[in-house]
């Protein structure tokens, strides 16, 4: 609860250091320092469990790891901000109140224990998100991806609505733990009312982190909206998502186990296939890392259908270690495209010769998103996969592995780009804000001390 209020008390000072110009400069130091401070309250509440406001929000373990992780990203992101904010505009305090205000409610999101707060949670998140992905105003391709998100985005918040709607007609509470312990007494009274309240927040959520057939939205988006929207959109917003996903399924629902998890196997298969397929075919970097990012979901989805003690500690290992890599991926990729105006494969072309720090840190990035031994992302995708064989998902964890094959690819035709495609034009070195290389730096050595140290989050959550 106390990091949601730091956040927002940060997000409302920031837009006041706005106002003046004697103190515009100082407004990234004090977010970075408001979500440092969230993050240390966050970390020292562990040991203290507890509910707020009538057991509406919760501080279990569980949301303080979700927590961190939503925190620790956003900073991330914001370090590497500021020269992209200052090339849209002066006046950039507005922005990252914006992003302030929708991390709150991915916040809410992974603490939630109503129905109505986890409604609340999605609407800040989502409406800030909105008006995000349209800071470029005068670029057609950033105001069409505000559009097509808010309208697909205000549909989905309906059908949310309705299935919460349809689930409190058939349990008679908000409160997802008392709403499991009505479905596990009562499950055979409560049809249809039940199924099909599960079945609309199932699609709702879907919707949220890209999971086929409800992704179509979101190659178009990620390619329209400003870059670092993007990241943060592939990041923040699916983690939270994913965050609200298991914590609403493992409470309220799984009584109901055997009848959603086949039809999630069906919908992780599908993701997977459908986001790696895809990907392979892209010539365009942000569109790749969108069809990736759906791909990632299909991974994730899996860890909810092997529902067990073990799937919010999976989903957390695996959180980690595709933000590191997805953050290091689009922050080298907007100083690409701030030097060529381009995120085309083609604008890599020779990009080792000059930069040959930012271009080993994209493959340690692209390294990691593949699964590649030593890196995060291996653990990750190892901790998934063992979870869910564990479960006896065979079919699921062959379709997994079959992907994440796929997935070397397309990841690796950055690496070919960057160091062995040889092109007319060449690179100058490019010049990187102090925060922004600093971040990046951290980045890749996290990634890599998390490939050779995985147990430092492998039992967190157990």
């Amino acid at each position: 609860m106390y990091p949601i209020i730091i956040i927002t008390l940060t997000a409302i000072l920031s837009l006041y250091l706005g106002l003046y110009q004697a103190t515009k400069p100082y407004v990234m130091v004090v977010n970075l320092l408001g979500l440092l401070a969230a993050l240390v309250v966050s970390a020292l509440s562990w040991n203290f469990e507890t509910s707020h406001y009538s057991d509406m929000l919760r501080t279990d373990h569980y949301s303080i790891a979700f927590s961190v992780t939503l925190i620790g990203s956003t900073g991330l992101l914001i370090a590497i901000s500021k020269k992209f904010f200052e090339s849209i505009s002066d006046h950039i305090a507005e922005y990252y109140s914006i992003i302030l205000f929708s991390l709150a409610g991915g916040l809410i999101m992974v603490g939630f224990q109503n129905l109505t707060t986890l409604f609340i949670g999605i609407e800040i998140l989502s409406v800030s998100v909105y008006i995000l992905a349209g800071l470029q105003r005068k670029k057609e391709a950033s105001n069409e991806s505000a559009l097509k998100y808010f309208l697909m985005g205000s549909f989905f918040t309906a059908i949310l609505l309705l299935g919460i709607a349809f689930l409190y007609g058939a349990t008679g509470t908000f409160n997802i733990s008392e709403m499991g312990n009505v479905i596990a007494k009562k499950q055979s009274l409560l049809v249809p009312f039940l199924y099909i309240g599960v079945g609309l927040i199932l699609m709702a959520l879907c919707f949220k982190v890209s999971v086929a057939p409800f992704h179509f939205w979101t190659p178009d988006v990620y390619e329209g909206a400003p870059t670092l929207i993007t990241a943060y959109m592939s990041t923040v917003v699916k983690i939270a998502g994913f965050g609200a996903f298991l914590r609403l399924f493992f409470f309220a629902f799984p009584s109901l186990q055997q009848h959603w998890s086949v039809l999630l196997s069906v919908l992780a298969v599908l993701t997977l296939l459908i986001g790696n397929i895809n990907a392979l075919q892209q010539t365009n970097m942000k569109r790749m890392l969108a069809y990736s990012g759906i791909s990632h979901a299909g991974y994730m989805l899996m860890s909810i259908v092997a529902m067990g003690t073990f799937s919010a500690n999976v989903i957390l290992v695996y959180s980690i270690g595709y933000s590191l890599a997805t953050i290091t991926a689009f922050g080298i990729l907007m100083v690409v495209e701030s030097q060529t105006g381009s995120t085309d494969f083609v604008a890599f072309h020779g990009f080792s010769k000059k930069n040959p720090l930012l271009a080993w840190m994209m493959v340690i990035s692209m390294c990691s998103l593949a699964g590649i031994p030593l890196t995060a992302g291996f653990f990750g995708k190892f901790y998934m996969f063992s979870h869910v064989m564990e479960q006896k998902f065979i079919v699921l964890a062959v379709v997994g592995v079959i992907s994440a094959i796929i997935g070397i690819f397309y990841y690796f035709r950055v690496i070919i780009a960057m160091f062995f495609v040889h092109t007319e034009h060449s690179f100058e070195e490019v010049s990187m804000p102090f925060f922004m290389r600093l971040t990046l730096v951290l980045t890749c050595i996290a990634t890599i001390i998390l490939g050779f140290y995985p147990s430092l989050f492998a039992n967190l959550l157990i």
